[in-house]
């Protein structure tokens, strides 16, 4: 099983630092052997989460291409992209110019997205959530499409329309489309129809369990394989921050015994290098052993 980092706040240097904090943070990244590195894709922080909306936060793309510059082995993505944000085929051509420049190592990250109040202050439309749904999977056929040299034609959907879906460069990889979100009904049923990797908010094993019963069930739906996708999951490493490093990987094979893949880790409010570089590189070797 691997470690990856979210790097979703940018508060602990001024903005004049952030540019040697992300280089510093992607060296220790690299040094450690993470298998993941990924960015929010917002443009205000996340009053949801306790932090003032005018807390600093960096544009997603923006950041993975510096990114990108500064290592040659980590994946690279957005945790995740809400539909909303971008057109679709506009999103696919970022996401192919990415992995291009990554040396194929782009993630194409998506949702459904909620914050609405960001798009609200930035003046940009936020439909309905059966409507977010709709397009979300019409998002993903039209990467695919973008991602197939074979198919340039163009996508008439519900929502989108295109005329052709060339796409030149070709992504170097063909881009794992990555569904974020733990809705039963609607979201994991997506990732059983059309991902290739998921992201489940589970604090624990039991509420793990419990969402890959139900993704599986749904693959079982649709004929998929489950082992066809890869599991990820987002945690808050409270054993690392307290300097347990033993007691965190045995917490940690709960999770490989159930498939998890990659554990992305959320960084507390200190510096994202010396978080990476004192508190989750200890346990990278230990893990992948699991």
């Amino acid at each position: 099983m691997r470690l990856g980092a979210h790097l979703m706040r940018f508060d602990s240097v001024p903005s004049t630092a952030l540019r040697q904090e992300l280089l510093d943070t992607a060296d220790a990244a690299e040094e450690a052997g993470l298998g993941w590195l990924s960015v929010m894709d917002h443009w205000f922080q996340m009053v949801r989460a306790g932090f003032p909306a005018s807390d600093p936060m960096l544009e997603a793309y923006t950041t993975l291409g510096f990114l990108a510059a500064r290592t040659e082995t980590v994946q690279l993505g957005a945790l995740v992209t809400g539909v909303t944000y971008r057109y679709p085929g506009l999103l696919a051509k970022t996401v192919a110019t990415l992995d291009v420049l990554a040396g194929g190592r782009a993630t194409l990250g998506i949702g459904a997205a909620w914050y609405e109040e960001e798009h609200a202050a930035l003046g940009v439309p936020f439909p309905p959530l059966k409507e977010r749904f709709q397009r979300m999977e019409e998002a993903v056929l039209i990467a695919r499409q973008m991602y197939d040299p074979a198919n340039d034609g163009p996508f008439d959907g519900a929502h989108y329309r295109l005329g052709e879906t060339l796409c030149s460069p070709q992504p170097l990889s063909k881009p794992e489309i990555m569904i974020g979100g733990s809705g039963e009904k609607v979201t994991l049923r997506l990732v059983a129809k059309h991902a290739d990797a998921c992201n489940l908010f589970a604090a624990d094993t039991d509420r793990l369990r419990h969402l890959l019963d139900v993704l599986h069930r749904h693959c079982d739906d649709v004929g998929r394989d489950p082992a066809e996708i890869r599991v990820t999951t987002l945690h808050g490493g409270e054993k690392l921050l307290a300097g347990d490093v033993d007691g965190f990987v045995d917490e940690m094979r709960g999770f490989a015994a159930l498939g998890v893949d990659t554990v992305i880790l959320r960084p507390p409010a200190t510096s994202l290098a010396a978080w990476v570089r004192d508190v989750v590189t200890p346990a990278v070797a230990p893990v992948r052993d699991l």
